[in-house]
């Protein structure tokens, strides 16, 4: 079995600032749903639950880039999560049980734009990361 080397990677920085990005987007969403639902027109239910969903996943990303070697696995998983957001922001705008308002539709535009970029950033620094032997 192999481990990625993330030490003083891309992917460790990448996953601290997806982490640092995630958890502040948590705390805003969960904290503050009911005056952003109406501005952005967005469900404040559906803000608070995804915001709440972000802090664990915030916590896991810290914790991914803390380590210095770690399983490549589960940095697919974050990838995959966050290509999953994309999907689902873009649903959102185009299919969701709410009409966005134009700063809704930049809000998730926005988020979207950022989570891609982490994804991106993510998988080149998976794809760099020096493999190690693990007994």
């Amino acid at each position: 079995m192999s481990v990625k080397n993330v030490s003083g990677s891309l992917l460790r920085r990448a996953l601290l600032l997806d982490g640092v990005a995630s958890g502040a987007m948590g705390l805003l969403m969960a904290g503050a749903a009911g005056p952003l639902g109406p501005l952005l027109g967005l469900e404040p239910g559906l803000l608070r639950a995804a915001g709440l969903g972000l802090i664990p996943f915030a916590l896991l990303l810290g914790y991914l880039a803390s380590r210095d070697t770690l399983p490549s696995w589960p940095v697919w998983f974050v990838v995959a999560v966050n290509a999953l957001w994309v999907v689902d922001s873009v649903l959102l705008m185009t299919h969701g049980p709410t009409a966005p308002t134009g700063l809704g539709v930049a809000f998730v535009s926005a988020q979207a734009l950022a989570v891609a970029l982490f994804a991106a950033l993510e998988y080149a620094g998976l794809r760099r990361g020096a493999s190690v032997a693990v007994a």
